[in-house]
């Protein structure tokens, strides 16, 4: 929800250096955090990097930045 991760793709290579197509998928974690301005809690899907985001900018900020791409908390 605030980082955007999507999945990456790429090539699985086997021991006969065969190539075939593969997905990186990104470690989506569901997290809930305390909103003090308006007194619940929120629920947030959010990558690790996006965790780490939060923690240092901050709830209320977080929020604001998903709000502002136009999903719903």
């Amino acid at each position: 929800m605030l980082t955007g991760a999507r999945p990456g793709f790429g090539n699985r290579v086997s021991h006969s250096h065969r190539r075939t197509s593969r997905r990186f998928d990104p470690n989506i974690q569901s997290k809930r955090y305390w909103l003090p301005s308006e007194g619940r809690h929120v629920r947030l899907r959010l990558s690790t990097k996006g965790i780490r985001t939060v923690d240092a900018i901050g709830v209320e900020a977080a929020v604001a930045r998903i709000r502002a791409r136009g999903v719903r908390v």
